[in-house]
């Protein structure tokens, strides 16, 4: 059954597949920024998003000739503002899939560009791109401050898949209701949309797999990710099926002590995975991933923010990788990491 079958009647799967994602107008935007910041104003607004009830597909033709294993990573890249840094991590990564979160499309920060189809195609890779905000501002304080005198071309901000191996069919997953930074932008980070999850079915050597590229809400507690998370795991199933998983992405799981290596008891989440038959001992190094980005922010203390999850594969080679360029200088606030996957 396709994906598009499965989605028929789930408000929180979407798999209409476009080629190009519609840029909302200058009056929605106008409209939007006059009014009021109440769960029923996001609703209205959110339901007349196409962007956010479809997602950007682009496959290349052919696909990777890699064996009988592939290595997966995950990286929130921050906006992924450095374009030719990110490509050289990425390439240098051997990855034969990249789960994506904190990708622009249109906003200044990131130089108005198409930041997940930039990557794409310098790395000949397939992606899919899931808007997870329509930003109404520039960012955050630091970037309304940094970027003041310009303007966004499209202004969203989501989350992607790429792969050079095949893709067959793909989805988006809704991780909560939204609003959350609509009715809480005490920032002035105005936002509609909510969290979510980009999964997409890949072809590899030893046959289908399903991969998810995963990101769960910054501004909450251990007990509404672990609410995502279970959503999260109701749709895997319904898209899975018998399929190979790998989940992959920023978790926040910011509760967790220094090197803990037994995560159950301070973040539910782990818990509710291991009982869906996840495992993550193998697929992680359990190193930090928070670092200080290109601005000097976040400051100590760090955590381990982002994981690998794997069901009915193999997995090997875990380690955090450095989101730095040739000179040593961060190019995102999060380290990229990655491990290699193989049939059992």
């Amino acid at each position: 059954m396709s994906f598009s079958d499965l989605a028929a009647g789930d408000r929180n799967l979407v798999a209409v597949a476009v080629e190009v994602l519609a840029v909302p107008s200058v009056a929605f935007f106008d409209e939007a920024r006059s009014a009021d910041m109440t769960q029923a104003e996001h609703d209205r607004l959110a339901a007349i998003l196409p962007a956010l009830a479809t997602i950007e597909v682009a496959k290349i033709s052919g696909g990777s000739d890699i064996g009988n294993s592939f290595v997966v990573a995950a990286w929130n890249a921050e906006r992924l503002k450095y374009h030719a840094p990110s490509v050289e991590l990425v390439r240098q990564s051997g990855a034969d899939i990249l789960l994506l979160s904190e990708a622009d499309l249109g906003m200044a920060r990131a130089g108005n560009r198409h930041t997940v189809a930039d990557l794409a195609r310098d790395l000949g890779m397939s992606y899919v791109f899931g808007v997870e905000f329509v930003e109404l501002g520039l960012g955050n304080s630091r970037e309304r401050e940094r970027h003041k005198w310009e303007t966004n071309s499209v202004g969203f901000h989501g989350n992607a898949l790429l792969s050079h191996l095949p893709l067959q069919d793909a989805a988006l997953i809704r991780l909560d209701d939204g609003g959350t930074w609509w009715t809480d932008a005490k920032d002035g980070q105005g936002r509609i949309g909510g969290r979510m999850a980009i999964a997409a079915k890949v072809e590899t050597a030893f046959g289908p797999i399903l991969a998810v590229s995963v990101h769960l809400e910054s501004k909450t507690d251990v007990e509404d990710r672990a609410r995502q998370t279970r959503r999260l795991i109701e749709a895997v199933e319904r898209l899975a099926g018998d399929l190979p998983v790998v989940i992959g992405g920023d978790f926040n799981t910011n509760m967790l002590p220094s090197g803990s290596r037994e995560p159950r008891a301070h973040e539910p989440l782990f818990g509710l995975l291991a009982e869906a038959g996840y495992h993550w001992e193998t697929g992680n190094d359990f190193a930090y991933t928070r670092r200080a980005g290109p601005d000097g922010v976040p400051q100590p203390p760090f955590a381990r923010l982002d994981w690998l999850f794997t069901r009915g594969l193999v997995v090997s080679d875990a380690v955090t990788v450095p989101a730095v360029d040739a000179d040593g200088v961060a190019i995102a606030d999060h380290e990229l990491i990655k491990a290699r996957f193989s049939a059992p």
